[in-house]
């Protein structure tokens, strides 16, 4: 019982610390921008909204988070996931459409089903060195 309300306080403690660390820093920085947009002129505010310009200036003012992480952006024909695993998602593809012009052409075995076809179909493909 004793854990349980230690654990409990602790996660409570942690949480509690990090919204008190992370709050005031965006809220001084909405206010100093309110106050800048108080301070521009017609002409400067002329096409713009608050509500949009004290989000940009928000963003900019904020510092980005230490503990992001900043992994390198994939490109959008590069594969996720293991070699391994991607090479299995292909093989599965190969076999779906085999699975689809078979069964559409009437070339299934009667009383067979996918499940049976994907296991021949991979180990086929495997050997083939798919």
């Amino acid at each position: 019982m004793k854990i349980r309300f230690l654990v409990t306080a602790c996660a409570a403690a942690a949480i509690g610390f990090s919204l008190s660390i992370s709050t005031p820093a965006s809220a001084q920085d909405a206010k100093a921008c309110g106050k800048q947009w108080s301070e521009m002129t017609k002409e400067q505010k002329k096409g713009l909204k608050k509500k949009d310009y004290i989000k940009d200036c928000v963003a900019k003012a904020s510092p980005a988070p230490a503990t992001a992480p900043t992994a390198a952006p994939k490109s959008a024909g590069e594969p996720k996931g293991k070699p391994g695993r991607q090479a299995m998602i292909e093989r599965e593809r190969a076999c779906g459409k085999e699975w689809r012009e078979a069964k559409a052409a009437g070339k299934i075995q009667p009383g067979q089903k996918w499940p049976q076809y994907w296991s021949e179909c991979n180990k086929r493909l495997k050997a083939q060195g798919m």
